[in-house]
């Protein structure tokens, strides 16, 4: 924090961690949108806007989840951009469009954001794994043959 800062009323805020938080008027005010304390006026404008306004999603799914401050929220996501990535969900939210990403663990109806994914797709491997490569690799560059390599060959004859 810089001197300025101190004259100024300005410090992080005791709930969220944000910078630029105020101390007027015996109250606290926060820049940052998903705080207690919250204050329009304290945020800053973006170099660019997200999807541009007001993002409302098509076919509506709220998600509540429990943060790490032990705080419940509800999200309203759009069941199309709805995709899993590890242990994550990640979904586009109202009101701003954003992505987030959202720990399963802490997700308070898991079953419903589960049903709303997407079924996963098998994708039919065109070629050998690495493993199989690395095998027909060195046969074809030693002009040498092995079991493990004829059987390989006779799996993929157009490798």
């Amino acid at each position: 924090m810089g001197f300025l800062d101190a004259l100024l009323g300005r410090t992080r805020c005791p709930d969220c961690g944000s910078k630029g938080a105020r101390k007027s008027e015996g109250r606290i005010r926060c820049p940052n949108p998903s705080c207690q304390f919250f204050d329009a006026t304290l945020r800053r404008p973006r170099g660019r806007s997200r999807i541009g306004g007001i993002y409302s999603p098509q076919t509506p799914l709220v998600i509540r989840y429990r943060n790490f401050q032990d705080r419940e929220k509800s999200f309203t996501a759009d069941r199309e951009t709805i995709r899993r990535k590890r242990n994550h969900i990640i979904a586009r939210v109202a009101p701003m469009g954003e992505n987030i990403s959202l720990s399963r663990e802490r997700i308070q109806n898991l079953q419903e954001v589960e049903q709303a994914l997407p079924e996963p797709v098998e994708s039919a491997r065109a070629g050998p794994t690495a493993r199989e490569r690395q095998v027909l690799a060195f046969h074809k560059k030693h002009s040498s043959t092995s079991p493990l390599y004829e059987q390989i060959r006779a799996k993929y004859p157009d490798w």
